[in-house]
């Protein structure tokens, strides 16, 4: 159902203006508007009839930068025209040289209840961290949400440790009803690959990526949907964010954007706001304790004390002390919060000689470097100094870890010569000194080190023996976590669920750097990356997979051939190769590599998950007849090991297999088998990222409807996309939307067809799933043919078959070939018809797909009839072979189109009582589906032969 929003309206002449989706409109029709001559409009419509200055609407339309006067000249230009000024004596906008601009249009505003599609759900995230208390940051909560309603991109840019990340949390706490729930956290601290920017985006968002470059997947994903996007901490990575930034504004127009940066991202469509240091009392006045506590930054201080347990008073002797502490760190709110920490143990007059001794020696650092860096990195300096010895050895020796990280980790990586005790203690006590942040993750506390402490962390020197032991010890860890916990994964259906493990894959990322890099250690590396594999596959990323994949292979020295770690990252190289770049010998290659080690060790799943793999290939590569092969192995090793999952695996490809093959009755067997299994354990396997249910309860649908069962054919189609969303894998809804999509079409029902196929499209195109991509073109393009666009249909189809050849996506081919046949028919052009039909003949008899053999005959003997020089005796051949062939596979649905043909042609010729006999054969097979498109044509054709 849809819901409905207040929508706020301002027209003018013949434009509606709605403010909230953003969006003018001219009689209706939607006027293309670039973001800022947007933003001028807006401008100029809040004052209407009123001068409103160059300055000011620079200032408006470019918040916090330097801008020529020309900028605001052609974006002016570009808004007139937009607005057609001067066509049919309109006028809008009045131009006071040297002054300004005035909009004299009259305007009226209203609101609107305006639907919401409901067609596409609404993303909702919620992972937005707790909200933090702030001291003094009312005006900005004000300011800034209502700064990124009008104009979608917001930056807060500000000195590192000033409160950036805890406002940004706060307004989106703040927006968080706006919204309704669909607001996405994304924490890019933990990121130092440029490269996988849209990648945390994508897995946060519960994508499943087939590209290198998520972006165009995030895109396509977010193209409909409202939802604020809160980029937080992108300083270290400003280009590939500002990309992606601007990507995602230009062609998302209902996603807003937050952002939190050190410096400004320079993005198209950017706002900065500037968020200052907090307020401190100036210097040389005579202070007292209730003058110097309205300021903001004396707040925070004595906030900050009494909750780590100071007794402060704050008299008119401490107040002096404490607003000078304040000024030397330039109201710095971190660097306040760690002063003030320190006040339980030293005392005001203590904590502040402390301070300026430390800070002293701070400022004998480079010049050049910005004040308020000197000042954090003297208060880092000065924090470190009063840590104990064990407390200053783990915190080094927590700067390995990359983002969160857990209790467990910190154990195993840093206990090397510390006790567990010590090492809880030290934790206790570095979070109490807020060197440390915490975050609940489910029934698990998460830990991650303050940017700028980890930085300082990491600049302390160390012994080379002691630094390449943590190194060692931290890439063992996350190993064995990737052993222990990497086939949870697959059971992982959204971004929401890998949260909690995410800070440990951008650790393993980290880990898998140090070994394959100078000094690393190679061969911990390869079994690294081996246990990654499967974590890679099931999050869908396969550039990862295929990069540590391949230079773990490359590393692999010869006494570690034929073992498990070759076995699986043969098989992340075979399986991320082929999805990323197709079906090649490279990938043949490397599957059966891995297959062969499988066998050998009696890896039975893995086994199984690369028969499957093969049998996938060699599907796709239109090698019919080896499916059953590959699926009666699967069989025999169910047989053999009792695995419940693979012989689920085992029925669905005997079950597509023998559905090919032209054996409807074998086929409807194993999957009906199949579902018997699937119901008692839930789901099917799930392996090497592969999950057989989806497309077994579709294949299924597809042997019945070819069995004449068109309604229960339906059903199924049904059943599968209800449970697939319900799960909420987006590519294995896609895949399922697919399938749908063809029984819907194969009934007639070209409106349920087009709903399918067009969902499958756009969530195919969000997961970067090329072949399924150009499949949907190539449905679609039927579609616009069955609708009476024959040319175009024809055309669009021939574009979509190029780029499926290209990739030997190869599995529907035969399908698509037909229907362009059809397309040329009715065009006229019978003989080439014929010539790509009888192609498509050779290549099924060769390939094993004979269960297209009853059409590919019926489609023959129509293109026949249309070509004048055609004998009577070759066209009903070739319909009576059709039907013959139909008959023989228990193929129902193609007996009856052949029957209908044919019958039509018996009439023609004048043997009407043999015509109706013969149908009336064929029909009477049917007891369901009487409103589908093929029943009703041969109940038509029975009607006109009584």
């Amino acid at each position: 159902m849809p819901t409905t929003q207040n929508t706020e309206i301002v027209s003018f002449g013949p434009f509606r203006l709605n403010l909230t989706e953003r969006v003018l409109t001219r009689n209706g029709a939607q006027v293309e508007l670039g973001g800022r001559a947007y933003d001028l409009l807006l401008a100029l419509l809040s004052r209407p009839n009123e001068l409103i200055s160059k300055a000011e609407l620079l200032r408006h339309v470019w918040p916090g930068l330097v801008v020529e006067e020309g900028a605001l000249r052609f974006h002016m230009t570009n808004l007139r025209k937009a607005l057609g000024e001067g066509s049919e004596g309109s006028r809008y906008i009045v131009t006071s040289s040297g002054r300004g601009y005035t909009f004299v249009a009259q305007i009226a505003r209203s609101s609107d209840q305006a639907p919401r599609a409901s067609e596409t759900p609404p993303f909702q995230q919620a992972n937005l961290p707790v909200r933090l208390p702030m001291i003094d940051r009312e005006v900005e909560i004000e300011e800034i949400p209502a700064r990124l309603m009008t104009t979608r991109f917001v930056t807060i840019v500000g000195a590192g440790g000033v409160g950036k990340t805890t406002l940004a949390i706060a307004v989106g706490h703040r927006l968080m009803k706006s919204f309704d729930g669909a607001l996405l956290f994304v924490d890019l601290s933990m990121v130092s690959d440029p490269t996988l920017v849209g990648t945390v985006v994508a897995s946060l968002l519960g994508l499943s990526v087939q590209s290198s470059d998520a972006t165009p997947s995030i895109i396509a994903y977010l193209r409909d949907k409202r939802i604020l996007l809160i980029l937080d901490t992108c300083e270290h990575l400003v280009d590939p964010v500002a990309a992606f930034a601007s990507s995602v504004f230009a062609a998302a127009p209902n996603v807003h954007i937050l952002a939190t940066s050190r410096e400004t991202l320079q993005a198209d469509g950017e706002n900065v706001y500037r968020l200052d240091t907090l307020a401190c009392p100036p210097d040389g006045t005579d202070l007292t304790a209730e003058v110097v506590r309205t300021f903001p930054a004396i707040q925070l201080f004595v906030e900050r004390a009494r909750a780590s347990g100071a007794q402060l008073d704050f008299s008119d002797d401490e107040a002096p002390i404490v607003a000078g502490m304040c000024r030397r760190l330039d109201g710095v709110a971190l660097a306040i919060e760690l002063a003030a920490r320190r006040v339980e143990s030293y005392g005001v007059h203590g904590t502040a000689e402390l301070l300026d001794q430390r800070l002293a020696l701070s400022w004998l650092g480079p010049r050049s470097a910005p004040p308020r860096q000197r000042t954090l990195h003297a208060t880092l300096d000065w924090s470190f100094g009063l840590l104990s010895d064990i407390e200053r050895i783990v915190l080094c020796r927590l700067a390995v870890f990359v983002g969160h990280f857990t209790l467990d980790a910190v154990t195993a990586v840093c206990g090397r010569d510390v006790s567990q005790r010590d090492i809880l203690g030290a934790i206790d006590s570095l979070i109490a000194k807020s060197m440390i942040a915490t975050r609940p993750v489910g029934t698990v506390m998460s830990y991650r080190l303050l940017d700028t402490t980890r930085a300082y962390a990491r600049d302390l020197q160390i012994a080379d023996v002691e630094a390449r032991d943590l190194a060692v010890r931290h890439a063992t860890y996350y190993r064995n976590w990737l052993e222990q916990r990497g086939r949870d994964w697959v059971t992982f259906s959204t971004g929401a669920e890998r949260t909690s493990h995410f800070g440990s894959i951008n650790n393993v990322r980290a880990a898998l750097d140090w070994c394959f890099g100078l000094g690393g250690d190679a061969k911990l590396g390869i079994q690294l990356a081996a246990a990654a594999v499967d974590v890679f596959l099931a999050m869908s990323l396969l550039a990862e997979c295929h990069h540590w994949s391949q230079r773990a292979l490359i590393a692999l020295d010869a006494a570690a051939l034929g073992s498990s770690d070759e076995m699986r990252l043969q098989a992340g190289l075979g399986v991320s190769s082929s999805q990323m770049y197709g079906e090649s010998d490279a990938v043949n290659d490397a599957l059966n590599r891995s297959l062969a080690i499988a066998e050998a060790r009696g890896d039975t799943a893995y086994e199984a998950g690369l028969l499957n793999m093969q049998y996938i290939f060699h599907g796709r590569s239109a090698h019919f007849r080896i499916l059953v092969d590959y699926a009666r192995r699967c069989h025999a090793l169910a047989e053999r090991s009792g695995d419940l999952a693979i012989r689920a695996l085992a029925h669905s490809e005997l079950g597509m297999a023998l559905q090919f093959a032209g054996d409807l009755s074998g086929s409807r067997r194993e999957l009906e088998s199949l579902m018997g299994i699937l119901s008692h354990a839930q789901q099917g396997s799930v392996l090497l990222g592969y999950d057989p249910h989806y497309r077994s309860i579709v294949a299924l649908a597809r042997t019945l409807w070819l069995h004449g069962y068109p309604d229960q054919a339906a059903d199924r189609a049904r059943e599968a996309v209800r449970e697939s969303e319900a799960m909420g894998h987006s590519a294995a809804l896609a895949l399922v939307l697919a399938g749908a999509g063809t029984i819907f079409l194969w009934r007639g029902d070209l409106e349920a067809a087009q709903h399918y196929v067009d969902r499958s499209y756009s969530l195919a195109e969000a997961n970067a799933m090329g072949p399924l991509m150009a499949i949907g073109r190539c449905r679609k393009a039927e579609l616009t043919m069955r609708r009476g666009d024959v040319r175009q249909g024809v055309d669009d189809l021939r574009a979509g078959l190029k780029p499926i050849h290209a990739a030997r996506h190869e599995l529907l081919t035969t399908e698509f070939n037909m229907e362009l046949a059809l397309g040329l028919l009715s065009l006229g052009q019978a003989g080439e018809g014929i010539t790509l039909v009888n192609a498509a003949i050779e290549r099924v008899n060769a390939s094993g797909e004979s269960f297209q053999l009853p059409e590919l005959m019926r489609l023959k003997g129509r293109l026949l009839g249309a070509i004048p020089t055609s004998r009577h005796e070759d066209v009903q051949a070739c319909l009576q072979q059709s039907l013959d062939l139909a008959r023989e596979q228990h193929a129902g649905s193609w007996e009856l189109r052949t029957a209908t043909d044919l019958a039509g042609l018996m009439a023609s010729a004048g043997d009407r009582t043999g015509a109706r006999a013969l149908l009336q054969r064929s029909y009477g097979l049917f007891t369901e589906g009487f409103e589908t498109a093929d029943l009703k044509v041969a109940a038509d054709l029975l009607t006109s032969l009584a």
